[in-house]
Order: structure tokens, then C-alpha cells, then sequence
């Protein structure tokens, strides 16, 4: 093994979208953007398949391009918008648009035309077409009508009424549109665990996929599927009043045992992270002492029988102990989100429970 990886438990990536479908009773479109939230987007596609998802949710063309070079046969949306100048490169691809003006419809219809989705703004304010002006492009989709339509939720994870705004004024727009089509999806993953079933016939998981909630009213929680581990490279006793990294941040209340992780900021452990941490070994929480560096990580391992070599885990699971992605994101002062999707790729990534 390396000096470090990010294990991906593609069997818990599966039973939460199981989880997932069964509980929206819809069709899913997973979001396996930005390489499956930094995981692999290939592997993450491949071990979907057996949920049988309608499409796949991406966000570039040359991701959709990459799935495509894999195999990946299903739908695959590419959900960013599209400059009219861009649509034939993701027609040869076989990808599907999401459209928002009358130039880039007419533009899709000179292609050829084909499934592409309406994208509706309801109140997030970065893509799509207002609500309340869809029936200024009735024209164009009588001459080309979309496949789909959806809206993207602002705060679906706060509880403050704002999805049934946004849900009112996209049933607003669906009735100002020529025909409404048949694939409609709102709900991202926060929507989707907040209620059963959806009223939309597709919905849009993405992080609860990943191992990361949505909050303790959630009705649903996922399993871990991300494990950050590194192994411990050095191991040195200090005394009282000694300290540890840079500017000496932390120091020993009385004689200490000091295990270095090859693992640091230059893999996206957060430097935030310094004197707050926790990692686990083999069960047992230890705590993170003195400041991240850029490639190593020190820890208290004082009692515990570590040796080099050993592994210590720093996200996830082990044994019967877990430091989740929210916790660890709380620690290191960051978006949940932003955590997993920026280890960085000198971490290699090691897939278990692939079917």
C-alpha cells in the first residue's frame, strides 16, 4: 500500500443509493461531478450500474466525454450551461443539454435537436432561465421540446420553507411551457431524505451517496464510504514541557509517544485541522498534536502499542469507530463537501466491495 490512500467502499456507495431510491420511490440521477466528488468518477459510475440509474448528472463536457471513453452507456446530463458554440463537441459525445435560452435551443435544433432539459431558476440565482419567463421560449420549444425540466433547491437542508417556494414557481413555469415534459427532478439529497416519496419522478442525490448527511432531522443517514489512511512513519517519545511542529503550538503535559502519518495539507488534510483532529487506531481515538504540515501529521499515540508501519485512520472507518466526513469538516473548518472533493489525487484511490 502507499504511503497514504482514500479507500472507497463501493459496496456502501451502492446500499445508499438503494437507500435512496427506495425512500424517494424515483428514478435516480446520481451527480458524479467533479470526478464523483473526488473519488473516481469511473469506478462510482460502474459500481451505479447496478441501481440501474436513469442518467448520470455531470457538470463539463469532457467529463461526460470521459464516462463515454469508459463505456458508460446510459444518459449522462451535463447540468453546467452550454455556450451554443460547445453543442456540437457534446452531440458527438452523445451527452444531453441543459438549456435556458432561445439561442441555445435553436442552436441544439440545428444540430439535429435530441433529449435536452430545461433548466429553471427559482430562486438560487446561477443558471437557468427565471421562472416566470419560461413562456418566452414556448416557441422554441415547440420546435424543439425538451425531454426534462428541473430547478435546483438553495437550502433544502434548513427546513425554512424555501423548497415549497421554489416547487411552487416551478410548477409556474411547467404550466407556462408548450407541453411539460416527462422528466422532472428537483430534489438533491437533502430534499430527497426530508421526505418520502418524491413528488417528482427523478431526483438527484449526490453527497448522501458519498457517506455525507444532511443534518440530525434528516430522516435518512448514510453509511461512510470514504476512508482517509495513512500509516504511521515515525514514532518518537518526548518529555513534559517539549513541543511539536511549527511554532510549538502544542506541548506535552508530561511524557508523550509521537506518531508521524504521511499525510498532510498537501492532500487536502486541512491545516485547520491542527491540535483539533482526532484519527483512529484500530478503534481507539487519538488526537492530532501541533500543526498539519504540508506531508505529515502528528498524533498522541501515548499507551497505545503503535508501531511504523501501522495505519491510522484519519476519516472514516475503523473497527466499530467512526469519524465521519460532517465531524471531520467541523474540526477542520469546511464545507462537508468541499472536504472529500479536495483530497487531493497524490492520495491513490483504493476501491473495495466492487461486485
Amino acid at each position: 500500500m502507499p504511503r497514504a490512500w482514500v479507500e472507497v467502499d463501493l459496496a456502501a456507495l451502492v446500499r445508499n443509493a438503494r437507500a435512496l431510491a427506495a425512500h424517494a420511490r424515483a428514478q435516480l440521477i446520481p451527480m458524479i461531478k467533479a470526478d464523483a466528488y473526488g473519488l473516481g468518477a469511473v469506478p462510482v459510475a460502474g459500481a451505479l450500474e447496478q441501481v440501474a440509474p436513469y442518467a448520470y448528472g455531470v457538470s463539463s463536457i469532457i467529463e461526460g466525454e470521459e464516462l463515454r471513453g469508459a463505456g458508460i452507456a446510459r444518459p449522462i446530463i451535463v447540468f453546467t450551461p452550454t455556450l451554443p458554440d460547445d453543442l456540437a463537441r457534446l452531440r458527438a459525445a452523445g451527452l444531453t443539454p441543459t438549456l435556458a435560452s432561445v439561442q441555445g435551443i435553436q442552436a441544439w435544433q440545428a444540430l439535429g435537436g435530441g433529449d435536452w432539459h430545461l433548466a429553471v431558476e427559482t430562486g438560487m440565482h446561477r443558471a437557468g432561465i427565471a421562472w416566470h419567463r419560461v413562456g418566452e421560449l414556448a416557441e422554441a420549444m415547440r420546435g424543439c421540446p425538451p425531454s426534462g425540466a428541473f430547478t435546483h433547491f438553495h437550502s433544502a437542508e434548513a427546513d425554512d420553507g424555501s423548497v415549497a417556494v421554489q416547487e411552487g414557481r416551478f410548477r409556474a413555469a411547467l404550466a407556462a411551457m408548450p407541453t411539460v415534459p416527462p422528466l422532472l427532478h428537483c430534489d438533491n439529497s437533502a430534499a430527497v431524505v426530508r421526505r418520502s416519496p418524491s413528488p417528482w419522478p427523478c431526483v438527484r442525490p449526490g453527497a448522501f451517496l458519498y457517506g455525507i448527511g444532511s443534518g440530525a432531522t434528516a430522516a435518512r443517514h448514510p453509511e461512510p464510504v470514504v476512508h482517509l489512511r495513512a500509516k504511521v512513519m515515525e514514532l518518537r517519545d518526548i518529555a513534559a514541557g517539549e513541543g511539536v511542529s511549527y511554532h510549538q503550538t502544542w506541548t506535552a503535559p508530561g511524557p508523550r509517544r509521537i506518531a508521524t502519518v504521511a499525510v498532510g495539507y498537501g492532500d487536502g488534510y486541512r491545516r485547520h485541522l491542527s491540535n483539533v483532529g482526532r484519527a483512529l487506531f484500530r478503534g481507539r481515538e487519538v488526537p492530532v498534536v501541533g500543526i498539519v504540515t504540508m506531508d505529515m501529521t502528528m498524533c498522541d499515540v501515548t499507551g497505545l502499542d503503535v508501531r511504523a508501519g501501522d495505519v491510522l485512520t484519519l476519516l472514516g472507518r475503523d473497527g466499530e469507530a467512526v469519524i465521519g466526513v460532517e465531524q471531520l469538516a467541523s474540526w477542520g473548518q469546511v464545507f462537508s463537501y468541499e472536504l472529500i472533493a479536495g483530497l487531493r489525487q497524490r492520495l491513490q484511490r483504493v476501491y473495495t466491495g466492487a461486485e
